[in-house]
């Protein structure tokens, strides 16, 4: 469970998300991009210019699950992706985001 981001090494743009099952949202995008089916127009087409290897998938902040009940994951996780949304600003120029999340 965290955030992370998919690192453009070229340009330096970046695309943040965040999941309760980083492996399993990871593995999506990759098989979306390698596929050419990506919902992001401009991350793949830069996926297709670049190539895989010009990008690096990277965690950003994982949450380790917690022994309390109750726990709302996909809250915290959401909380984590504003957070890094606002400090990042992966947005235009800086990154394949979009303001309207």
């Amino acid at each position: 469970m965290g955030v992370f981001q998919l690192k453009n090494t070229v340009n330096k743009k970046i695309f943040i998300e965040g999941s309760v099952n980083l492996e399993a949202v990871w593995n999506r995008h990759k098989l979306q991009l390698k596929s050419g089916r990506h919902p992001n127009a401009e991350l793949q087409k830069d996926w297709n210019e670049f190539g895989e290897s010009k990008f690096v998938f990277e965690v950003l902040k994982e949450i380790k699950q917690s022994d309390a009940e109750h726990v709302n994951y996909n809250r915290e996780v959401n909380t984590l992706i504003d957070l890094y949304m606002n400090e990042l600003q992966p947005f235009g120029d800086k990154g394949y985001n979009k303001r309207n999340r």
